[in-house]
């Protein structure tokens, strides 16, 4: 059995192959190569635009493909997705379609877009978008440099953006957001109904989701006297409760728990205060509920 694979190609393929090396999955991509090679035997992966993604992976092209859900939305694309997977080019966290103008202009709402010309690559988003405030202006498809194209050759836009920085820098405001996004895992129906495929996929999405989870987070030791454990337990997080166990001296114990790595830097020398040594800190690569 092979599971044909679709991956971005484009802004999202770096954080992508990153958090699949996490998820235990490792390919490797020559330069100008859209076939990228991996370790595992039942996949065959292919590079392709997450604009089109959702598309081939309903036709069957692909068994299942990672894109976003604003570009399922464009296409369409009758497809199951089986799993939200929290990133993108430059972070964990969605992406945001916003109708975006001029500093100086006078739209100040999308009510103000009446007679408007807008640009924008998701053209049925945004003519739905639109047509739910009641709002009839035109809008054109833009093949790239969108926000570039204000206020000479049209009046608005509606561009994605995970920090606002791009806009800002070409003078734009963002008037209202449009939609949030964030990459899915999606799977062909036939695929889905097929139960080894099936189970392949699912277990793509669990180690997948498990990456994502260890994101920002890192594991703690500790050994400690055992008359300081409930010191130490009240200032240690843990995603439920710390782990502890007996060490061969009946008078000392091991605590072990999952934090927050932007918490390490205070809490180390807290636990250090309370007794707390050998402590160590290691990075986590999945973390499954």
């Amino acid at each position: 059995m092979k599971i044909k694979l679709g991956l971005p190609k484009g802004s999202l393929q770096k954080a992508t192959l990153e958090l699949f090396h996490k998820a235990g999955y490792n390919f490797s991509v020559s330069e100008r190569s859209y076939f990228p090679s991996i370790d595992d035997p039942e996949l065959e992966a292919m590079l392709i635009r997450a604009q089109e993604m959702a598309r081939y992976v309903q036709d069957g092209v692909f068994d299942v493909g990672l894109t976003g859900k604003d570009w399922i939305m464009e296409s369409e694309a009758d497809v199951v997705e089986v799993a939200e997977l929290v990133y993108a080019k430059q972070s964990m966290r969605p992406v945001s379609w916003v109708l975006a103008v001029p500093n100086d202009c006078e739209i100040n709402s999308v009510k103000d877009l009446e007679g408007k010309k807008i640009a924008t690559e998701v053209v049925k988003i945004a003519s739905r978008y639109l047509a739910e405030n009641g709002v009839d202006a035109e809008v054109e498809f833009s093949w790239g440099a969108t926000e570039a194209k204000v206020p000479d050759l049209v009046d608005a836009i509606i561009e994605v953006t995970e920090t606002g920085s791009s806009l800002r820098a070409n003078n734009l405001r963002i008037v209202d957001t449009v939609l949030e996004s964030t990459t899915r895992l999606i799977a062909n129906k036939n695929s889905w109904a097929d139960p080894a495929r099936r189970e392949k996929i699912e277990n793509m999405a669990l180690m997948l989701q498990g990456a994502i989870g260890a994101e920002g987070k890192v594991g703690i030791k500790l050994n400690l006297p055992r008359e300081r454990l409930e010191d130490i337990l009240a200032i240690l997080p843990a995603m439920k409760n710390p782990t502890i166990n007996s060490l061969n001296d009946p008078d000392w114990v091991a605590v072990e728990a999952i934090i927050d790595e932007n918490i390490v830097r205070k809490i180390i020398p807290q636990l250090k205060k309370k007794g707390g040594q050998d402590i160590i800190e290691y990075p986590l690569n999945k973390v499954i509920p």
